[in-house]
């Protein structure tokens, strides 16, 4: 399967730097990384100029002014940029377990949509990762790592994951929706015509996105113990527009939405 790997990102030079290592480690290398910015300024194009430079990773840089939280559409741009089937989606601010690629590969399904799940670094770890990074030391993250929230999430077993799928009965919701690890088909995003460009400001985007593939009848498949990834501390973005976009997904709810007027066909 060749894979489109998105990556949404502002202004994380640091952070994305560390997640681009981590795709270097993958069993399976996605077949294009493409940059999702939000309008970042010159350090986050330095960072993909230099690993353009010295990596054999395939990447694009789709960019966007800066007018503030705009997420919805610069995913869609960075999704319409993409030559690929399949693609997965993840934030600038995450650190890839090595098979984070070949997982998601192996967990995807016609007629599904994946979502994944993550462990959380403290400020302090987080803050030790990049020290060493600084140094060039290599950093190693594990379900014994210290200060690691959702420490479950890091557990790594195959085994487990396939019973974890048994029994999981909450497919069909909207609980615990995340776009910072799910993996899709491409042409059941466009069938939805992607993120609702409308939505401005943190949160709710990505489930409007997602309550618009189920009413179009996709399935989701919960995946646990696969697809690791650990997310790096950060101060929390503003909330301010998040009553505005939950109004927008309260919405589309009661409209049983599988489509919006507003979306990626601007940019195919």
């Amino acid at each position: 399967m060749q894979v489109s790997l998105i990556i949404a990102t502002f202004n994380q030079s640091e952070s994305l730097m560390l997640l681009l290592q981590s795709i270097e480690m993958q069993t399976i290398i996605p077949d294009e990384i493409i940059i999702a910015d939000d309008g970042s300024g010159d350090e986050v194009k330095k960072v993909i100029n230099e690993v353009q430079k010295n990596s054999f990773l395939k990447i694009k840089h789709s960019w966007q002014e800066n007018l503030g939280f705009r997420a919805a559409k610069s995913r869609n741009k960075a999704i319409a940029k993409s030559n690929f089937d399949y693609i997965i989606m993840v934030d600038g601010d995450m650190i890839l377990h090595p098979k984070f690629i070949q997982d998601h590969i192996n967990n995807s399904k016609i007629g599904f949509y994946v979502q994944g799940s993550r462990a959380l670094l403290s400020e302090h770890h987080t803050n030790k990762i990049f020290e060493n990074a600084k140094k060039n030391k290599n950093f190693e993250i594990s379900f014994f790592s210290a200060g690691l929230g959702n420490r479950k999430n890091s557990i790594h077993s195959s085994f487990l994951s396939k019973f974890s799928d048994i029994l999981n009965f909450n497919k069909d919701k909207l609980h615990s929706v995340r776009s910072c690890n799910i993996g899709f088909y491409k042409k059941d995003c466009i069938a939805v015509n992607g993120f609702n460009n409308k939505f401005e400001g943190w949160g709710r985007e990505d489930s409007e996105f997602i309550l618009r593939l189920l009413n179009k009848g996709l399935k989701r498949k919960n995946v646990r113990f696969n697809l690791i990834q650990y997310h790096l501390w950060h101060n929390e973005s503003s909330r301010e527009h998040l009553e505005k976009n939950t109004v927008m997904l309260d919405k589309a709810i009661n409209n049983h939405s599988n489509w919006c007027d507003d979306g990626i066909n601007k940019y195919l």
